[in-house]
């Protein structure tokens, strides 16, 4: 009997495990992301669009991005790997500002994929000065936001609803973001910076700043230049010289060396757009103070 008894219990024990692990995998399959099968391709150029991407498209989409971390758009190439994502991806997310990637790349990528359905998000912004850095202004951001929202709502009917609403929320986020640029800067009367790439112009034209570029063209500054720059910096009592950590600061530090400065680095390519554009604004307040 107590043999039988045993028996029972480890039946019982057993029966409970696989009703257990039943429901474990029913719970798992509901909650699931789909397979990257299921997912719909994207490409983009660079993390800022990576990331207004993923905010819209959350688990219903597959990203690609060409330009990686630590590379510049000025002169990066793609790898071969990256040229099979492109093979397989539905929709191209771009600039279209006249990042340089974007004008040496983008017809060879149309021709590896003819289908590709292109979002362009310079849509509705201009273009300033031939300055392609539009992202870095969150009122820019808004507008591209909102084009890629449409845009993949327009190619994807089936999660349209998903993409709107994802846009929505992420375009309040940007709306917050503004709120917050202006409560750090609206009460300094000098806001003039100095940086070696002048990647923020849409920045500063936004919030009343003076941008001060010592990089002109994509040229290397020339000695004359560079004095330039340092008696700038000396004229509008300058501590500070922000450098992109995309670039070489060598530049950068011989003229915070003139002016007894300090070389801060500051990402015009972030990969989390509105954590590290508030992090760019505390770094402008420094120099604002």
């Amino acid at each position: 009997m107590k043999k039988l008894s045993s028996v029972r219990g480890i039946l019982v024990i057993s029966i409970l495990l696989l009703v257990s692990s039943f429901t474990a995998m029913s719970v798992s399959c509901r909650t699931a992301p789909p397979p990257e099968s299921d997912k719909t391709g994207i490409v983009v150029t660079i993390l800022p669009l990576a990331d207004f991407v993923q905010h819209i498209g959350a688990d219903r989409i597959s990203v690609t991005v060409m330009v990686p971390p630590g590379a510049s758009p000025h002169t990066y190439e793609p790898a071969p790997s990256q040229m099979v994502q492109v093979q397989n991806a539905a929709v191209y997310v771009k600039a279209g500002s006249g990042v340089e990637f974007e004008l040496t790349w983008m017809d060879k990528i149309l021709k590896q994929n003819p289908d590709l359905q292109v979002i362009d998000c310079s849509k509705g912004i201009t273009i300033k000065d031939g300055d392609p850095h539009i992202w870095n202004s969150p009122f820019n951001a808004m507008t591209m936001v909102e084009t890629i929202g449409q845009g993949l709502a327009g190619i994807d009917a089936d999660n349209a609803d998903l993409y709107l609403e994802n846009m929505q929320r992420y375009i309040e986020s940007l709306k917050e973001l503004d709120s917050d640029i202006h409560r750090k800067v609206d009460g300094f009367t000098n806001r003039a910076f100095l940086i070696y790439h002048p990647s923020f112009a849409y920045l500063a034209a936004e919030y009343d700043m003076d941008q001060i570029a010592i990089e002109h063209g994509g040229k290397e500054p020339t000695p004359k230049v560079i004095q330039e720059s340092i008696d700038m910096a000396q004229k509008y009592d300058l501590q500070y010289v922000f450098a992109a950590p995309q670039f070489s600061t060598i530049n950068a530090e011989t003229i915070a060396k003139a002016i007894n400065g300090e070389v801060v680095l500051i990402d015009p390519l972030p990969e989390h757009y509105i954590e590290n554009m508030n992090s760019v604004i505390d770094a402008l307040s420094r120099e604002f103070e």
